[in-house]
């Protein structure tokens, strides 16, 4: 097996040849000429040594192209089908264009660096940059996993992304958007009122049904989520959670049955919600009373966060909010400051008191 060099009218061409035994321990010999680059030729090589890999009944080697397909089919077994069209859209959009007939085990982590760093749209942000890393190094991860190759070359590529500013809203910012939304009979108003006092996801809301609900053992179990894309699943953890449901939540939620006339699911399915416009809907109705204008998801944040700066445990945080790691609960706890609370206390110094000082008068 070879790749030669030829030069032919002063331009540099190629030849690649495959030597090898069939199955039947025939001889076999296959060659390509005429081709006018290196990275032309290791393909025709790979094509080549597929061909006699075949011929030998033996396992064909796969192309990028190929793994990843067989990758989004064996993804479809376990994962949301969200994750599979983000997966599919995400990597044939950026990786595939670039190594579409690349040999599997012939990417390398200059390959991955090149394509993260310099071959992605210079507009993308970092955050997107490191998401398409994480889905390019799962692919690999399960191609080692399948025994079809023997390492990862992401390992060692690291992105290192600020850390998004999660805005919150404060006590009172909270008291004036409910205040306001209810005296001028928001179409959203019971559907933030659930966010802000549940912490549950868009999604988890949306599929929110009275049978999920038990007003007399005060709970709410959450088991499932909305989603344009995957319509009604589990949800995002695959878990079923409990939710405490608080004195102030269970009058609202007496009172809002009874207008609710018995329908199946507990929130009214708005246009704009249905359509993804939650966040734009609430980001203008902040603005218009002059209140930290947040994003929909940031209710939720709003919820972890202040249940943190009360003294609720962590361990009970992550229990209803349903985080699976406590990394991700721990980026609330900085933003409630707890982790730090009380810590200057202890510097052992003091400042001055107006008794202490010696008090001077400078007469001309």
């Amino acid at each position: 097996m070879a790749i030669k060099t030829i030069e032919k009218n002063g331009k540099k061409i190629y030849e690649v040849y495959v030597n090898g035994f069939n199955s039947s321990g025939r001889r076999v010999q296959m060659k390509r000429r005429g081709i006018e680059s290196l990275r032309k030729a290791q393909s025709a090589e790979f094509e080549l040594k597929r061909e006699l890999a075949k011929m030998r009944d033996e396992k064909v080697s796969y192309r990028w192209c190929e793994w990843l397909d067989e990758c989004l089919r064996r993804m479809k077994l376990i994962h949301q089908p969200s994750t599979i069209i983000n997966y599919d859209k995400s990597l044939n959009k950026w990786a595939t264009p670039v190594w579409k007939n690349f040999e599997l085990n012939k990417i390398s982590k200059n390959d991955v660096y090149n394509l993260i760093f310099e071959g992605l749209d210079l507009k993308l942000s970092m955050q997107t940059r490191r998401t398409i890393l994480k889905m390019i190094k799962r692919v690999f991860q399960m191609a080692i996993e399948d025994g079809s190759l023997n390492h990862n070359p992401c390992l060692g590529i690291v992105l290192k992304v600020p850390e998004v500013d999660q805005k919150v809203l404060t006590t009172k910012e909270v008291e004036i958007l409910l205040k306001e939304a209810r005296l001028t009979n928001h179409r959203f108003y019971p559907i933030w009122v659930m966010a802000l006092m549940t912490g549950m996801r868009s999604g988890e809301l949306y599929a929110l049904k009275w049978t999920d609900i038990e007003l007399e053992a005060r709970r709410i179990c959450v088991s499932r989520q909305w989603t344009s894309k995957s319509g009604f699943t589990a949800t995002k953890t695959r878990r079923s959670r409990i939710v405490p449901i608080s004195d102030e939540l269970l009058g609202f939620l007496r009172e809002w049955k009874l207008k609710a006339d018995f329908d199946e699911f507990v929130l009214p399915h708005l246009k704009e919600w249905e359509n993804g416009e939650q966040a734009q809907v609430l980001r203008d109705f902040c603005h218009s009373i002059n209140i930290t204008s947040v994003k929909f998801h940031d209710l939720r944040a709003t919820f972890i966060t202040n249940l943190l700066s009360r003294g609720e445990s962590l361990a009970r945080v992550m229990a209803i909010v349903g985080h699976t790691q406590i990394k991700t609960t721990n980026v609330y706890l900085r933003k409630a400051g707890i982790d730090v609370m009380g810590a200057t206390e202890k510097l052992g110094y003091n400042l001055p008191k107006d008794e202490d000082a010696l008090i001077l008068s400078f007469t001309q």
